[in-house]
């Protein structure tokens, strides 16, 4: 296959990720600043922000059942619609939470259809990561599915470096009256143009040849969810557990610091907002070099080297986001989007790898959001609620059992189960 053909794949396997997690930054960006003002009755500050991340939680509950959903279709009629349509359905969740009247307009009503819209763009987001990264690996050359599988990995950094900057610029730009009132709305809204851009590239796509070669000899499966549970229930439980501290270090650094950063901290949103830019830099550096790492040694060492250090960093987070130090919490938030660079690269290609081709969308999928929900899901909610009852040091042994759990599950998963 002539690279071009291998540059257009490796950049729509990373467009349809950066925008969908675009989309669902924006959402955690407001959750922490924004949504328990706007959606939930007025009541003590910290109960408001407790509704707000539970509301960005209940995302990653129905991430699974796109998975599901999703993978079928992608294991029974290919790769491309089904990208083509999960992109659709996040996106038009996200424009619609956009325009969502508040609690003041809609009564109980407005949080009933937030939470509707929000598990819209869990639905959405559950077929998104599966269906990018087999487009890249299927399509891989032998001996560079790491660096291949790192293009969708590539996708949440710079979704989030931009669902950041926008609330940045509308924190600088805007009064405080002005952002809770209609600002907030502004990326909501924009990122139906952002989709429009994702379709264009998706239905430009060809179905990948190792999908396409099972299915002209007729090794699909009529219902694929049956056979990965029968067969490879192991790998995806296994695997499920080896991403929760991916999305723990992220979701943690990004959600729960923001909101404790300038809740508890009293810290300038504007501040730490461009902290948080600095910072997932860090994760945008990491990426591709672990995934040039894994293609070299293999992907388990990569792993468990970031998931050990991630163990260590949990004891330094209560004090060094406590210190009162902008370098200090800068640091500590460059760390943690840093190992989860290293922690996440290698998935691209590490997931696919434990699943044969007619299940690979359903069981890369699933393992892949269920990892959401034990690493971040209710992360952000159960480290408010660890701080207010035991302090913040809780929130630092709760992010180093994490990484430890995950470190155990990639020590017993095969080096690669499966050839692409």
């Amino acid at each position: 296959m002539h690279s071009p053909s291998l540059s257009r794949i490796a950049f729509a396997s990373f467009i349809g990720t950066a925008i969908e997690f675009y989309d669902f930054y924006i959402y955690a960006m407001a959750a922490a600043l924004v949504i328990g003002q706007v959606f939930f009755p007025a009541s003590d500050p910290s109960v408001q922000s407790l509704n707000a991340l539970l509301t960005f939680g209940l995302a990653f509950i129905a991430r699974p059942v796109g998975a599901l959903l999703f993978g079928h279709f992608g294991d029974r009629i290919g790769r491309k619609a089904t990208l083509a349509a999960s992109l659709l359905v996040m996106g038009t969740s996200t424009f619609l939470i956009g325009l969502l009247p508040g609690y003041a307009t809609l009564g109980i009503w407005a949080p009933v259809c937030l939470c509707l819209l929000r598990f819209g763009q869990g639905i959405g987001l559950g077929g998104e990561w599966a269906g990018a990264a087999l487009l890249a690996t299927e399509y891989a050359p032998p001996g560079k599915r790491g660096w291949y599988g790192m293009f969708p990995q590539l996708g949440p950094s710079i979704g989030f470096l931009l669902a950041t900057l926008t609330f940045l610029a509308l924190s600088v730009g805007l009064s405080e009256q002005q952002f809770e009132q209609w600002g907030w709305r502004v990326p909501f809204i924009i990122s139906a143009a952002l989709v429009m851009v994702g379709l264009y590239v998706r239905f430009k796509l060809a179905e990948t040849p190792v999908f396409a070669q099972a299915q002209s000899s007729h090794h699909l499966h009529r219902w694929p969810l049956k056979t990965l549970l029968v067969q490879h229930g192991r790998a995806i439980v296994l695997g499920a557990l080896a991403m929760a501290v991916c999305y723990h270090l992220f979701y943690t650094a990004t959600v729960f610091c923001l909101s404790y950063g300038t809740q508890t901290l009293h810290l300038p949103r504007p501040l730490f907002l461009g902290w948080l830019c600095i910072a997932v830099m860090g994760m945008t550096i990491a990426t591709p070099l672990a995934a040039w790492w894994a293609d070299r040694i293999g992907r388990r060492p990569v792993l468990v080297c970031g998931q050990a250090l991630a163990v260590l960093l949990g004891f330094a987070l209560a004090p060094m986001l406590n210190s009162g130090d902008g370098l200090w919490i800068l640091l500590f938030l460059f760390l943690a989007l840093f190992l989860m660079g290293v922690t996440f690269a290698p998935m691209g290609a590490f997931l696919p790898e434990q699943f044969p081709v007619a299940v690979r969308y359903s069981g890369a999928g699933l393992s892949y959001q269920l990892g959401g929900i034990l690493g971040a899901s209710f992360a952000p909610a159960i480290a408010q609620s660890l701080v207010q009852h035991g302090g913040l040091p809780w929130v630092g042994v709760y992010m180093s059992l994490m990484a430890v759990i995950s470190l155990v599950a990639v020590w017993h998963m095969p080096s690669a189960a499966q050839s692409v």
